[in-house]
């Protein structure tokens, strides 16, 4: 069955959120669906109101903007569908086919089709994972996986965890973390925070961006955690599990210095080196991507955030990793342009427009301070699994670079299988890019999530 819609959001992050609320309230009759059985992203991950949290405020430093938002949706007509995984999204005669299927993960076998005027990605990001030896082992996480077990599950990932990579999120993890009562003995960070000092005008005119890292600094100098900038975690050691890891200091592109390692006794290990805007909905449409500053890609959009292909926008980090601010920011500027076009609403301000720019601006800056260096597969000896699904090592990429005259990252998936696996390349397509030379490229998949070949098989043939 299909319902119908003048517009279909898709993602409830804040971006996803923030759009789908204004629209409502500008009189567009909203479908907003999500993967998650509770809207807020992973920004505003919460528990499950079995868990009994009393105060799920406690891990977030901005908690009160994501109730007036859940407040909003629930009182503003929007159509909220929980747990509807969207795997692809295609165009009808006049209106636009998102086709879902239902459960937890995505297993109800329901399909579901969304059929609307308008559509509006705020699809988020997935955590970018540079590999290194001993990143297999039980008790290496993602730092943004550390940090959604607790704010979701109420758990820790160890009782001392090192917190490393690159990105201002391992601030916030760390600081979450040593709140909750884990012990982290250091935050190492592969670049260097003076990468800011090159953009003084995105710093000067973003005075929240350095209120909340004095936040986060100030709760962990309070419990006794040391940040070390320059440097990385280039070997787990144990043995069944986590024991400890070795942390060398980083020249500026990030090679490892002789006679600098450290090593650090801990039983978890958070790692993550910045995020990867989730645009495969877009990319399978024929939406126009970008390099952007931290070496990612993501989505072109216009001043009204519409995608090359009219009729689609895109809010939040689909355009480029920004925060949950400018996400919000986003979400409601994308929601407006649109009623604008749908129902002539009032057109977007030069006020939104003014702070999307000036945050955005910021963002940029963030990314370039973190980009990854050329220098990190230094970190890799040959029998380091970089694509974990189908177990490829480095030692098998380079062969095929080396003697079998691959050259980028498409031959050196056929010939290794390195990104054919579960995630699709989604954790080792960047390695995989760097080893082969070139750099990774958004790819165009018919299916941006798995769907049971009993809900391909129903569908009717026109679609």
């Amino acid at each position: 069955m299909a319902d119908r819609y003048d517009l279909a959001v898709i993602g409830a992050g804040a971006a996803g959120l923030a759009g789908a609320v204004t629209a409502a309230e500008l009189g567009l009759r909203v479908a907003l669906l999500d993967s998650q059985a509770r809207t807020g992203g992973q920004f505003y991950r919460h528990p499950d109101p079995a868990l009994g949290a009393v105060r799920p405020d406690r891990l977030h430093h901005d908690w009160a903007t994501f109730t007036r938002l859940r407040r909003r949706l629930a009182h503003c007509g929007a159509h909220h569908l929980a747990a509807h995984h969207v795997w692809t999204v295609t165009r009808g005669q006049d209106l636009w086919d998102v086709h879902a299927v239902t459960g937890d993960d995505g297993d109800g076998e329901r399909p579901v089709r969304v059929r609307a005027r308008a559509v509006l990605l705020a699809t988020g990001a997935y955590e970018r994972q540079l590999p290194f030896p001993g990143w297999t082992l039980p008790g290496v996480v993602g730092a943004g996986g550390a940090q959604a077990m607790l704010k979701e599950g109420l758990v820790l990932p160890g009782r001392r965890i090192v917190v490393a990579g690159s990105g201002p999120l391992l601030l916030a993890v760390a600081s979450s973390l040593a709140t909750a009562g884990a012990r982290v003995p250091e935050v190492v960070e592969a670049s260097r925070y003076l990468g800011y000092a090159r953009r003084p005008r995105a710093l000067g005119t973003n005075p929240g961006k350095l209120k909340e890292a004095l936040l986060h600094g100030a709760a962990l100098l309070r419990h006794g955690v040391r940040v070390r900038t320059g440097s990385a975690v280039t070997e787990v050691h144990g043995t069944d599990r986590v024991e400890a890891v070795t942390v060398s200091r980083l020249d500026r592109d990030w090679r490892p210095l002789p006679g600098t390692d450290r090593r650090i006794t801990c039983d978890a290990l958070a790692v993550g080196h910045g995020l990867v805007p989730r645009i495969e909905l877009a990319t399978g449409l024929g939406c126009a991507a970008l390099r952007t500053p931290d070496a990612t890609f993501a989505l072109a959009l216009d001043g009204n955030l519409e995608t090359s292909v009219p009729g689609v926008w895109a809010a939040g980090e689909t355009g480029g990793i920004g925060g949950a601010q400018l996400a919000l920011t986003e979400g409601e500027l994308a929601a407006r342009a649109i009623a604008a076009r749908l129902c002539g609403a009032p057109a977007v301000t030069a006020t939104l427009r003014r702070r999307r720019a000036r945050m955005r601006a910021f963002a940029d800056a963030m990314g370039v301070a973190h980009a990854p260096g050329p220098g990190w597969p230094g970190w890799l000896t040959d029998d380091t699994e970089v694509c974990r699904c189908e177990e490829v090592t480095a030692g098998r990429i380079r062969t095929a670079v080396d003697e079998l005259g691959a050259r980028d990252t498409r031959s050196v998936k056929l010939m290794t299988r390195a990104g054919m696996g579960w995630c699709q390349g989604r954790m080792c397509g960047q390695a995989v890019a760097c080893l082969a030379g070139g750099t990774e490229s958004p790819e165009r998949r018919p299916l941006a999530t798995p769907v049971p070949l009993g809900v391909l098989s129903g569908l009717d043939p026109t679609d």
